[in-house]
């Protein structure tokens, strides 16, 4: 009896532990970030939307600052900074900052009299910004914890920013001035006896591009920039050698507020705001500057993120709560991943 009692009870302990061991394997599972991920801001929740692009599955969500615009991670893949904007003029001076591993927000970065962040850019292992309010540009050291370069481009509204790769050139749209900064690294000579010194100074051009000029991007050659004019319903494309205007183009998006080249450089993807009776997205040749297709979702759209190896785009659908999945060979929309209220910038984690 005794023996009995003793295999039985061995066997519920090898059945409980094996069960609990179960358990922790598959929560420990679903609990990690997956590994490419979908990261889109939640816009009116002040939440970040942790997305698995397999399955189009929000799997965690971790706060993510007040009024979250525009998202960027690290060139190692560990960290999310996020702009908290509040529109020009706003109180707002934080870029909150969350731990994709960990997934949970950390210190916000506290940029002191700079307010108004929005466009990011990370390069060379710092995070480049902008700053609306004061029309700037800012960069932060993570390593530093502090902000240690700022330059002035005299444009209002001062948006959305890219950076080179080789750190020597800076790009910005200013809506309301309507315009494009080109900021180069250049070498000029300092006055005062000979023999004449050189030192480096960065130049700003500003050129004209059309009404409410705001998502940008540069061509896969990195001779033109195109941008979106949310009030013309046009495209700018301009020469970056010449800093001169080749051409509008007319498009048909209200309210056209982001713009992404396909990474093969062959297309240009163009969201719009302006809901209604109107497309979500235009899909432009970039050869012939011709629209080749266009969806309409409803609602409006935002933020626009490329797979690198050109297969898929997500594009933020604001006003139905949700993201498209696009298939950039087939151009059929693959699904709709599910989100909180108005979901606008989008990031890819690698």
């Amino acid at each position: 009896m005794n023996g009995k009692w003793r295999n039985s009870t061995r066997t519920m302990i090898w059945c409980t532990a094996f069960f609990f061991v179960f358990w922790l394997s598959v929560n420990f599972t679903i609990a990690q970030t997956p590994s490419p991920a979908l990261l889109v801001l939640e816009k009116s929740d002040n939440m970040l939307a942790i997305v698995d692009p397999a399955t189009l599955q929000t799997v965690a969500r971790v706060p993510a600052g007040p009024d979250p615009h525009e998202i960027v991670v690290s060139a190692d893949g560990k960290f999310a900074y996020i702009s908290n904007y509040g529109g020009n003029d706003s109180a707002l001076n934080t870029i909150s900052v969350v731990d994709l591993a960990a997934r949970k927000a950390l210190p916000p970065i506290n940029l002191g009299a700079l307010h108004s962040a929005h466009g990011l850019a990370f390069a060379g292992g710092k995070l480049y910004f902008t700053a609306e309010t004061n029309k700037v540009i800012g960069r932060y050291d993570p390593a530093a914890q502090s902000v240690d370069w700022v330059l002035g481009t005299g444009q209002d509204r001062t948006h959305m920013i890219a950076v080179s790769e080789d750190i020597d050139r800076i790009f910005t749209s200013n809506v309301n001035s309507g315009t494009i900064s080109i900021i180069e690294l250049v070498s000029a000579p300092v006055s005062g006896p000979p023999p004449v010194a050189v030192r480096k100074t960065w130049r700003v051009t500003n050129v004209a591009a059309g009404r409410g000029a705001e998502g940008f991007d540069l061509s896969s050659d990195g001779k033109e920039i195109w941008a979106a004019n949310a009030q013309d319903a046009t495209v700018t494309i301009i020469d970056i050698a010449s800093k001169k205007v080749m051409d509008t183009v007319a498009i048909p998006v209200r309210g056209a507020n982001r713009l992404k080249f396909t990474p093969d450089g062959k297309q240009v993807l163009i969201s719009g705001l302006g809901g209604g009776a109107t497309n979500n997205l235009a899909v432009l040749d970039a050869i012939t500057r011709k629209v080749i297709r266009t969806f309409d979702w409803g609602g409006g759209a935002a933020g626009i993120v490329m797979v690198p190896d050109g297969s898929r785009a997500f594009v933020a659908v604001s006003g139905k709560d949700k993201v498209a999945a696009l298939d950039l060979k087939s151009w059929e929309v693959m699904g709709f991943a599910s989100t909180g209220k108005q979901p606008d910038g989008l990031a890819w984690v690698p």
